[in-house]
């Protein structure tokens, strides 16, 4: 027996190791993609279906065995169209891996700063007011078609000029700001709605084109209710609610800076700025 395990050893090549280690690495990235999502319910049912087809193959059950033979078929065919926002976000996630925005890389470190500042900022002005605001701060995933439905603005990120967006009696009050970098790229823009049915019967419109487009993409995207003033963020698919500023400083840190900055500057920067950077 022992020689036999030192054969099949032996036997192994190089190219079979690395076969076994991409092909490991591929089920347990899969496996984390589909955690806590739709298709984790849609795994559970492919791994059925194969159970009962390999029952039919190994007991030469021919009606069951071809009934389950046409509903793979088709059922691969159903997957791609059924789950086509979930397979678009796992592509892209695999592809912006280990990769820093480069409207990111691209600003300068006080700016860096300055930009979470004006964000925070605003937002704690949205809150305190109740005026329902939606912001969604571009990464890898370019939202160039979600910008095309609103208006081009592209000016530099100001608390005045989010409050004068998101002002009631505005124009373009009634939609989403993306933010590119550091500036205000479009406002009015139009996101798309989550269809998910179990995210609460209290979260209005805004909450549901937030979570609808961090499905569809890895932006950003900060939610201030209207009626009670809230402060929420989705991101990838996931929603954080009742979140505090301190809180939603840090998770913008941790999108605008790469690891190993040093993020504690930030409260160095408001000393040295005296406070709320109004401009």
């Amino acid at each position: 027996m022992l020689e036999n395990l030192m054969g099949i050893l032996m036997s192994i090549k190089v190219t079979d190791v690395i076969d076994i280690v991409i092909v490991a690495y591929l089920l347990y990235e899969l496996l984390g993609f589909i955690k806590e999502t739709r298709a984790q319910q849609l795994f559970r049912g492919v791994l059925l279906i194969i159970a009962f087809f390999l029952i039919s193959e190994i007991f030469n059950l021919s009606l069951l065995n071809w009934l389950f033979t046409r509903l793979i078929t088709v059922g691969l065919i159903a997957v791609v169209i059924l789950f086509q926002p979930e397979i678009r976000r796992g592509l892209e996630q695999i592809g912006r891996r280990g990769v820093l925005s480069r409207q990111f890389r691209d600003i300068g470190k006080e700016d860096v700063y300055a930009t979470v500042h004006k964000i925070v900022d605003a937002v704690d002005d949205f809150s305190s007011t109740q005026t329902g605001a939606l912001m969604a701060i571009e990464r890898e995933t370019t939202l160039t078609d979600i910008c095309e439905t609103g208006v081009i603005v592209d000016a530099e990120i100001s608390v005045r000029l989010l409050g004068n967006l998101f002002y009631e009696g505005s124009p373009l009050h009634d939609g989403a700001v993306i933010i590119r970098g550091d500036r205000v790229y479009a406002a009015s823009c139009v996101l798309p709605l989550t269809e998910r049915q179990n995210i609460g019967k209290n979260l209005g419109t805004r909450h549901r084109a937030a979570l609808g487009l961090s499905e569809v993409s890895d932006a950003f995207v900060i939610v201030v209710s209207e009626e009670t003033g809230a402060i929420s963020v989705a991101q990838n698919g996931e929603f954080r609610r009742f979140l505090d500023l301190k809180t939603l400083e840090k998770m913008l840190l941790d999108i605008y800076l790469p690891s190993g900055e040093d993020k504690d500057l930030l409260s160095r920067f408001k000393i040295l700025k005296g406070g709320r950077r109004d401009d």
